[in-house]
């Protein structure tokens, strides 16, 4: 896969997602109004090639008089038009190339210039207008060589074998279905790039939450310790000096490790493509998490080891507990708190009990923190249950599978 990625990168632009004049839509103010450079370089090849054309068929056409040069030139400068007006541009070309046949002018480049039509006509969305166009062409020119040709120049012209007719009839149904098979590889890439743009979009969306998730648990958990201990420092600075000390020791503790997973967090924002410079953080902290609540007043039991996890379930259940003695400082009577690690085969159960009651104070959250849980264990393809219990208190019961490797992996990101 990455062999191939890589190939894609050395490889040219348009071969994967198509010739950039493909784009029509989203591109067109990076497009001149109106295609001068193709245009003139059709012309003058229908202009230089009918000259030679007309030498190679002087015994058997009319030869290019300034009229004929008049209908070459109109039916190629009508192209300057051809994205704008595509079905007046193509009906035009056809008509114009039927006079010029009419008149009994050499066979030339001049089916070049319909053929740029029906092709414009077909991409942009107006296929029965080029094909009627075609059909029109065909007809005509049937009826010229097979009937009218005893009326037109040049004079003693005989009628056109049939044959002909099939080789003509073959080459303007070729130009259509060449003309169709553009318009298909149009509308996928046109397909591909709206499914590129609707995932990166997805991603773009999935990254933020996630950042968003993680200043949110890093920021409330930390925040809540220094509003505890501050309000501690404060009751005791002139009753308790020591204590006091101790608390703001707590608070500066708390905000250099609150300030270094911010940095953390923020230095994989900036740099999406590289390695993080810091291991995430996982249940093999949990004693810490033990020691930071019992210095905002709560008291841990953690209950069982946690089983060997993948990268991304240890962050998850590390965040969740985190999270949830967050809440218990926060809206929780209780100053006591149990931690339950256990295993049900290839799943991680993990419970957080209090004992309430809650406060029913303004703690000054911002009520994402079980949202943003339940988002976690979502994106792994577990649950997350939360309440109150009924015998007062508060659970956090959370179900995660062990083993993830990919998390939120898609098949376009597969590609």
């Amino acid at each position: 896969m990455d062999g191939q990625r890589e190939r894609a990168g050395r490889a040219p632009q348009w071969w994967w997602h198509g010739p950039p004049w493909w784009n029509r839509r989203g591109d067109e103010e990076q497009r001149p109004a109106r295609p001068w450079r193709s245009t003139v370089l059709v012309t003058a090849f229908v202009l230089v090639g009918s000259s030679f054309a007309a030498h190679a068929q002087e015994a058997e056409r009319a030869a290019l008089d300034p009229f004929a040069r008049v209908l070459l030139f109109v039916t190629g400068a009508a192209l300057l038009w051809r994205q704008r007006y595509p079905v007046p541009v193509v009906f035009g070309t056809a008509v114009t190339t039927l006079v010029y046949l009419g008149a009994g002018y050499p066979y030339g480049p001049v089916f070049v210039a319909v053929a740029v039509a029906c092709f414009s006509a077909v991409v942009t969305g107006h296929r029965r207008a080029a094909w009627a166009a075609m059909g029109t062409l065909w007809a005509g020119h049937a009826l010229v060589a097979h009937w009218l040709y005893r009326w037109l120049p040049p004079s003693g012209d005989s009628a056109a074998s049939w044959g002909q007719e099939l080789v003509i009839a073959t080459w303007v149904v070729a130009i259509a279905a060449l003309s169709e098979l553009a318009r298909a590889r149009r509308e996928q890439w046109a397909r591909e790039r709206a499914e590129r743009a609707q995932a990166a979009r997805r991603r773009a969306d999935e990254e933020r939450l996630r950042i968003a998730r993680e200043l949110h648990d890093v920021l409330a958990h930390s925040i809540s310790v220094i509003n505890v201990q501050a309000g501690v420092g404060l009751a005791l600075l002139d009753t308790d000096p020591e204590q006091a000390r101790t608390a703001l020791t707590t608070i500066k503790d708390q905000s250099k490790e609150a300030l270094g997973e911010v940095r953390q967090v923020l230095d994989t924002l900036r740099t999406p493509g590289d390695a993080p410079r810091a291991p995430a953080p996982g249940l093999d902290r949990l004693p810490e998490l033990v020691e930071q609540a019992a210095g905002a007043g709560l008291t841990v039991e953690v209950e069982g080891k946690p089983p060997r996890l993948s990268p991304g379930t240890d962050l998850a259940a590390f965040r969740i507990v985190q999270e949830a003695l967050t809440n218990v400082v926060r809206h929780s009577g209780s100053r006591h708190a149990r931690v339950r690690l256990g295993r049900d085969g290839g799943t991680l159960l993990l419970r957080v009990d209090d004992d309430g009651p809650a406060t029913g104070a303004e703690a000054g959250g911002s009520g994402n923190g079980l949202a943003g849980m339940r988002e976690r264990a979502a994106a792994l393809g577990g649950t997350i249950e939360a309440g109150p219990r009924p015998d007062g208190g508060f659970r956090v019961l959370a179900a995660l599978p062990i083993d993830v490797k990919h998390p939120n992996r898609t098949k376009e990101d597969d590609r």
